[in-house]
């Protein structure tokens, strides 16, 4: 079992079995998942690209690259 300490800024260091052990790399997010019984998992914070599909709501109608333009023309007064 890996131990660490807790700096008086909250601030601890992963130890190098459990970094990889979870193919953690430096600037990886990391969640924190607390249980009800007190207990809380460490997972690593990735998600697959696809995941984000469907995350953004679909534009109503296709707009073509004109009518963008035109949009654009409009708003700036021209």
């Amino acid at each position: 079992m890996s131990t660490a300490v807790l700096t008086s800024k909250g601030q601890t260091t992963i130890p190098k079995d459990v970094r990889d052990y979870l193919g953690l790399r430096p600037g990886d997010r990391i969640e924190f998942v607390l249980t009800e019984d007190k207990t809380v998992l460490l997972k690593p914070a990735t998600r697959p690209v696809t995941d984000l599909k469907g995350f953004l709501p679909k534009p109503p109608r296709p707009v073509s690259v004109e009518a963008m333009n035109a949009a654009v023309r409009k708003r700036a007064g021209r």
